[in-house]
């Protein structure tokens, strides 16, 4: 799916985290976000829209990621204000750590990231950016970071949807945007059209509908911001849907790629991207 600005994953049209009132994760990065600065250009000397190398970011002693800062939990400010921090934020640290660099955060709208890529203001896309074959096509990404899968939320007490077969007359809420609202009709649901993840599981706790479909993450972060609504609540089952999420560099960026993904084969051995992920999410959600 490649809706112009969805959320979690981006393959949810304002049925994640951040369509929910209910996002108030509080995090704190131990690791040095202190290159949040206005970068004007990334670290390749090439021209915009060619690949940038390992040398250009080890020459350079940075690697400039453009992110929006303003996507909770993966990117955002401590009170609006503090400290950049997040997931993604977390992540992309410790991977130029290990490349030998410094991160510096380029803050950019989402509808204008690509076109900072294109244009070479910055090295990177660090922003659950969903692995897609229409951006495949045009850019170059690392290993997944995040990987999800979509899940059928029920009340706690329910023992009669075990599966998405079993939604077949049953009543779900989703936002019609959203991949999940042809998830839940093409199960036999009856949907009832709502604006995001918010009014979706407050009908559900309210008794009435039977359940919602929506991202593994959304439902983890729900947990994580408030555990005492959340455990009127359970998984009742899981989809096929899978997404995955990973860094994006311009086209061309073989040798920067690898050793980003060799950084993140290390963080993932040593157990560094489960640590970030338990912190953010109390799950692992890095593959």
């Amino acid at each position: 799916m490649t809706a112009p600005r969805t959320r979690l994953a981006r393959t949810v049209a304002l049925t994640g985290v951040v369509a929910a009132s209910v996002l108030g994760l509080s995090a704190c990065a131990p690791a040095s976000t202190d290159g949040v600065v206005s970068a004007p250009t990334g670290s390749s000397s090439a021209a915009a829209g060619e690949g940038t190398t390992l040398a250009d970011v080890q020459d350079a002693g940075k690697l400039v990621v453009g992110t929006e800062g303003t996507y909770k939990p993966f990117t955002f400010h401590e009170d609006g204000s503090g400290e950049l921090t997040g997931y993604d934020v977390e992540v992309v640290t410790a991977v130029a750590e290990k490349l030998g660099v410094t991160p510096e955060f380029q803050e950019t709208q989402w509808d204008a990231i690509f076109a900072g890529l294109d244009a070479g203001r910055f090295d990177l896309i660090a922003n659950q950016v969903s692995i897609t074959d229409e951006r495949e096509a045009k850019y170059d990404f690392s290993a997944p970071y995040t990987v999800s899968r979509g899940v059928v939320i029920v009340p706690a007490d329910d023992t009669s949807i075990t599966s998405l077969a079993d939604l077949d007359g049953k009543t779900t809420a989703q936002s019609q945007s959203s991949n999940w609202y042809t998830t839940a009709k093409d199960a036999g649901a009856d949907v009832e059209v709502v604006e995001g993840w918010a009014q979706s599981i407050a009908l559900l706790e309210q008794g009435r509908i039977d359940a919602t479909v929506n991202d593994e993450l959304t439902f983890l972060d729900y947990q994580q911001t408030d555990p005492t609504a959340a455990a009127a609540v359970k998984v009742g089952a899981t989809t096929d849907d899978v997404s995955e999420s990973a860094f994006v560099v311009a086209k061309g960026s073989d040798d920067l790629v690898a050793a980003i993904d060799d950084a993140l084969d290390e963080l993932r051995a040593d157990g560094t991207l489960a640590s970030i992920s338990e912190k953010y999410f109390g799950s692992d959600v890095s593959e």
